[in-house]
């Protein structure tokens, strides 16, 4: 087995202390703020007590969003926003739910299908960098572990060399994706947290609750962003383009 291989294969001290350990803990404390907040504000009713479903859709229409179906899908905490088909899809405990999370997450979702209509800038961009992010993620490790194996770290300009660069890049291409995701997610949020108020959806103090909940949502795609990002860092590093790499 050549250095370059276990110079892949090998988490040494510094991927430990500095990488691993790190996003593992701040990975867990997102989700772990996510779940509990989901939980707490979904035994909370709503004072207009409406369902999350009604709640989509008199968002939509207040928005003059008329071609945008809300329909159930299962699973947990699976709601999204489809842009290829115009729907937005919510769990079951959302779509039939009449609590602040329920409608707190369909406005969520709505706020993506608002700036779908709008032709929110980050949105587009975002939706352009989707195929690049996918492949990247993908044949990232691949290309990686093959770059090590042909010798990508020691022989500059060589075929192990280019493979490598690749699957870096590939790397590369999930960090944007997630970068570009950031202002997407934020945004929907707060068009979520002004329109509910706004159309008597939530009371103020439910809003607060509700604020709270999707803030802790946006903590994890904080997290996912850094998680990238520290990771791109490290392969850089391992491959000799950030600080020199190590093959012992």
């Amino acid at each position: 087995m050549t250095p370059d291989v276990l110079g892949f294969l090998y988490l040494d001290f510094h991927y430990l202390l500095w990488v691993a350990l790190p996003l593992l803990v701040l990975t867990g404390l997102a989700q772990l703020w996510v779940k509990s907040s989901a939980a707490k504000y979904s035994k909370i009713p709503n004072s207009s007590g409406i369902t999350g479903a009604q709640a989509a859709l008199g968002i939509l229409h207040e928005a003059g969003i008329h071609d945008v179906r809300v329909e159930e899908v299962q699973g947990f905490l699976t709601d999204h926003y489809d842009p290829r088909h115009r729907v937005v899809r919510l769990s079951p405990q959302i779509y039939r739910g009449r609590s602040i999370a329920a409608v707190g997450i369909a406005a969520h979702e709505c706020g993506h299908a608002i700036q779908h209509a709008t032709k929110y800038a980050p949105l587009v961009v975002r939706n352009i960098a989707v195929p690049a992010a996918s492949l990247g993620s993908s044949l990232g490790y691949v290309l990686i572990f093959l770059g090590f194996l042909l010798g990508g770290a020691q022989q500059a300009g060589g075929l192990g060399s280019i493979i490598l660069n690749l699957g870096i890049l590939g790397f590369a291409a999930v960090v944007v994706f997630q970068i570009i995701n950031l202002p997407v997610e934020f945004n929907a949020s707060r068009r979520a947290l002004q329109v509910l108020p706004q159309m008597g959806i939530l009371s103020r103090e439910e809003n607060a609750g509700a604020r709270t909940m999707l803030t802790a949502a946006a903590m994890t795609y904080v997290a996912a962003t850094v998680a990238a990002i520290a990771e791109l860092l490290y392969w850089m590093w391992r491959a000799g383009l950030l600080g020199g790499h190590r093959n012992d």
